[in-house]
């Protein structure tokens, strides 16, 4: 048998379309753009509309409603609770990839956000990896800092389902115990670096092929960076957001990531918060605290990747890099709406952070510091698509994804605009291993079959592409649901963001989802309703929007 690869799975939270530098972005991130120079840019490639849906179908190859997550568990509804697929953390329905590759005789490494369970048999160790340090919870302060609160007074729901709350295997971590200069994106790739190290120790570890899952906690808010590296773009962003979305659209175009003729979606922010406001409407000192979140956001992403640079130099050290199959992603699009849209009556989770935290301009992007960047500079990052994170208009589910794996280099600085679905990632990487899934069994319990499409075929030049010409997908969170087939899309999105009822798009010439085409083409939308209710049965979604009402996520 040929050696088999090693995996390196490298997530980015709330990382937008255009941010690193490969796929037209300012931000600097030498080391991601070193993997798309001699690697391959998937430019149709599509996750979950949000974090921890997208990461049960990275590790389970199915549709989060099959692996547990039909709903974040932060935001499950009372008519969904107790139904199948909504149980909040990676059930027992789905075998995951740690798990298979396990097995297989693969030495499993985690590092970083989990988002999957937050109970001891739901860890990372429970399901498949041999050695993890990551936080449970979908987001927290990057540098493990709480405020201490009054004796009287509770943590609003939002912050305090956002707690520092790190395992290391099966152990819990307090947030002291993570040490003085703790800072997330560097002791995630600290903490994997360690484990690589670590097998020197243990030979049969050594001689093992790895699977290692890198996933990065930023550039998720709040918003915090390293000085040294917001100094880097200081003045950048002075232009504001809409200057930003014009200069990363022609710059999208120049490398050929988008067509020409692509026309953008106009920006859509429904709230009268200051980071929804247009840019014209803000004061000198209001532009300045919008200028200043967006460098943060840009230092996170730096940051991010400065730490990719040193995992990659390590396995280029150990001559381990050839051998590796190392891809790049985001979760799901830039994150544009959450803590814009919570209104004041949240259990006063504004008041709560102008009590505790600084956020004047000089202490922003610090440990103490809590802020986010809004829909406008989130749109600049998913432009030329519709809207941002939570939405499954292209916004918020088409994210920058790169693969590197010289075995199957087929060209150099290739761009790619097949469609993809992040559940073909597990199929890939299983067939590269030579792992069967073994549904319908595994264990004694019965388990789902696998969603997704191995690239491999394509990527031989076996087959034209990934999926079959009239392949169907479909999307549906927070009551906001989409259907693809082929090119054509049908969305449907509630007021305000949308105009309550299904629209039609022809994706291959209509990237930005501008030109509905619902009333020229009836028949065709019928089809993809049809399409639509066939894929609410087969991975059962509970709760749709239309025949239940909307599921106000925002207002949770």
């Amino acid at each position: 048998m040929t050696q088999r690869p090693n995996f390196l799975v490298i997530v980015a939270d709330d990382l937008g379309f255009s941010d690193v530098g490969c796929f037209g972005g300012e931000i600097k991130t030498p080391y991601i753009d070193s993997l798309a120079n001699n690697g391959i840019r998937f430019t149709d490639f599509h996750a979950a509309s949000a974090c921890s849906p997208t990461r049960s179908m990275l590790l389970s190859g199915t549709d989060h409603h099959i692996a547990g997550i039909g709903s974040m568990a932060e935001t499950l509804k009372e008519f969904q609770k107790g139904k199948p697929g909504y149980e909040g953390y990676l059930n027992d329905r789905v075998v995951s990839l740690p798990e298979l590759l396990k097995d297989a005789g693969y030495h499993t490494l985690m590092s970083g956000k989990w988002h999957l369970g937050l109970t001891p048999d739901r860890y990372p160790c429970a399901r498949g990896f041999d050695r993890s340090f990551t936080l449970l919870p979908g987001a927290a302060n990057h540098y493990g800092w709480e405020p201490q609160i009054m004796e009287n007074e509770s943590l609003p729901r939002m912050l305090g389902s956002t707690r520092p709350f790190y395992v290391e295997d099966d152990k819990g971590l307090r947030p002291q115990d993570l040490g003085k200069n703790f800072y997330s994106t560097d002791a995630f790739a600290d903490k994997l670096l360690q484990y690589f190290g670590d097998r020197s120790a243990h030979n049969g570890n050594l001689n093992k092929p790895f699977f290692a899952y890198l996933a990065f906690s930023a550039p998720h808010w709040p918003l915090q960076a390293p000085q040294e590296d917001i100094d880097d773009y200081r003045g950048m962003y002075d232009d504001g957001p809409e200057a930003l979305r014009q200069k990363r659209l022609k710059s999208l175009k120049s490398l050929g990531l988008i067509p020409e003729d692509c026309v953008a979606h106009e920006v859509i922010a429904v709230s009268d918060r200051l980071m929804s406001r247009k840019w014209d409407d803000l004061n000198p000192e209001q532009r300045q605290f919008s200028c200043r979140s967006m460098e943060i956001f840009a230092a996170m992403v730096q940051r991010m990747d400065t730490q990719i640079g040193r995992i990659l130099q390590y396995l280029r050290n150990s001559g381990e890099l050839n051998n590796t199959f190392v891809l790049f992603m985001s979760d799901n699009g830039a994150e544009g709406m959450l803590l814009e849209a919570v209104p004041v009556i949240e259990e006063n989770v504004f008041d709560h952070i102008a009590r505790y935290y600084d956020n004047s301009l000089p202490n922003l992007g610090k440990y103490n510091s809590y802020t986010w960047y809004g829909p406008h500079w989130a749109s600049a990052a998913t432009a030329p698509s519709r809207l941002y994170k939570c939405f499954p208009s292209e916004g918020g589910i088409r994210v920058p994804f790169v693969l590197n794996y010289p075995p199957l280099r087929v060209g150099k600085n290739v761009i790619d605009h097949s469609f993809s679905t992040v559940m073909d990632i597990a199929p890939t990487i299983l067939e590269l291993a030579e792992v069967k899934h073994p549904a319908l069994k595994y264990r004694s319990r019965t388990v789902a079959p696998m969603r997704g499409a191995s690239w491999i075929p394509y990527l031989k030049g076996e087959q034209e592409s990934i999926h079959e010409k009239h392949h169907v997908t479909g999307w549906e969170l927070f009551g906001r649901q989409a259907i693809r087939k082929g090119n054509w899309k049908a969305l449907y999105i509630a007021k305000p963001f949308g105009p309550q009822k299904w629209q039609l798009y022809k994706l291959d010439i209509d990237q930005g989802e501008t030109n509905d085409l619902s009333e020229i083409y009836p028949e065709k939308l019928a089809e993809l309703v049809m399409e639509w209710d066939n894929y609410v049965a087969e991975v059962g979604v509970v709760g749709a929007a239309i025949q239940y009402g909307v599921l106000k996520v925002d207002e949770d």
